[in-house]
């Protein structure tokens, strides 16, 4: 494929001979030839070439300003200046402000030019990719900090408690989304667990999620009531979130310190699973509207006496919401999720193995969706034994 080079100089004499310059030593090489700054603007604004080279002295520009005005319409564009012997201090300045080199007029033959040329574009193309790869370092330690926020160490100290955790984000996605969870003992050895989705996908709705998560850890450490948690939640989103529409689904847990007993409430979040009394089954809640709908939403608790060896699956809707299997219609939903949770082989792992049984239950959801689902996919799976009478 030939390089394209755009040629800005207003000298007909020195432009004829940078074009039979290169002409002779690479006929592959394109040059396009205009006179002025307003036309290489539209010319690399229109089809931008590989490379511009530039001379500095043009009538309808001064200084540093045409290159400065070039590199703001095509940023990727290799860029070449052309100086006067008396002007190398401004090929430098150049240099300084973004070209790739400066070629000083009269002094370089046709291969000095070929190479100037090709150089300045493998430059040009190498800045590129050093410039992606920062990017890339930047969003994931941007990643990293979020999921440090986003999903925390539980804080638990009941060493009779097992618990697991799972995290996927969604598709074509290289943040975590807004989906959250957390787990934490309190000092009356009640267990706290929350999970959370924000509305929407991306570096905002992960903020967001963490300020949730962080604000409901503080609660409970601060020893908040139960009942007053989701109202706090809800006025932290409101005045957190960017735009009015942003909502979050809510679910939180606490389980006495007996582990007799659970309560929950939900903020229009999906029914956790309870594992452990014979069939697993999905627990029907009176779920409340989902955070940031109306400023006088309520959320009913519902008690729940859990069997002697017990455990608490809860998840955001990633995890339900994908396809069914590759040759099943429909998603798989929260029956199939069930269906997945009473399959033989899984009756006692969810106890034995919480992270084992976390990570395989997603994989699986993945390998029947056939592949990660758009939406972000978190579990949270509690599990532990009654207090003997």
């Amino acid at each position: 494929m030939p390089l394209r080079l755009l040629l800005v100089e207003d000298d007909e004499g020195d432009a004829f001979l940078v074009s039979e310059l290169l002409q002779e030593e690479d006929a592959s090489i394109e040059v396009r030839h205009v006179r002025s700054l307003a036309a290489a603007v539209d010319a690399v604004s229109i089809d931008p070439p590989d490379c511009v080279l530039l001379d500095l002295g043009l009538p309808d520009a001064t200084g540093l300003g045409a290159l400065e005005r070039l590199r703001a319409a095509e940023p990727g564009v290799a860029h070449l200046v052309l100086t006067g012997d008396r002007d190398v201090q401004r090929g430098v300045e150049a240099v300084a402000a973004g070209a790739q080199d400066y070629l000083i007029k009269g002094s370089v033959d046709g291969d000095g030019l070929r190479r100037a040329v090709l150089y300045a574009v493998e430059r040009r193309q190498a800045d590129a990719v050093r410039q992606q790869l920062r990017a890339a370092e930047m969003l994931a330690e941007e990643a990293t900090r979020l999921e440090r926020g986003l999903l925390p160490v539980p804080l638990l100290a009941d060493e009779a408690l097992g618990v697991g955790t799972g995290y996927r984000p969604g598709r074509e996605r290289t943040l975590l989304g807004g989906d959250f969870y957390d787990a934490v003992e309190t000092d009356d050895h009640s267990v706290h667990l929350v999970i959370g989705d924000v509305a929407g996908h991306g570096a905002d709705e992960a903020a967001l999620g963490v300020c949730l998560r962080v604000a409901w850890r503080t609660q409970i450490l601060g020893g908040a009531a139960p009942d007053a948690v989701l109202p706090t939640l809800q006025r932290v989103l409101v005045h957190e979130r960017y735009a009015e529409e942003i909502f979050a689904t809510v679910l939180t847990v606490v389980v006495a310190p007996d582990r007799r007993t659970a309560t929950l409430r939900s903020a229009g979040h999906p029914p956790p699973v309870l594992l452990g009394a014979g069939a697993p089954a999905a627990l029907e809640l009176r779920s409340g509207l989902p955070l940031g709908v109306f400023d006088d939403a309520a959320w009913p608790d519902r008690g729940l006496d859990l069997p002697s060896d017990w455990g608490l699956l809860l998840s955001t809707d990633g995890l339900i919401e994908g396809r069914a299997g590759p040759d099943a219609p429909g998603r798989l939903a929260m029956e199939g999720l069930i269906t997945l949770l009473g399959a033989p082989g899984t009756d006692t792992r969810w106890a034995t193995d919480p992270d084992g049984f976390v990570a395989g239950l997603i994989d699986e959801v993945m390998r029947r969706n056939g592949g990660v689902p758009l939406d972000d996919v978190a579990a949270l799976l509690l599990t532990g034994r009654r207090a003997a009478d």
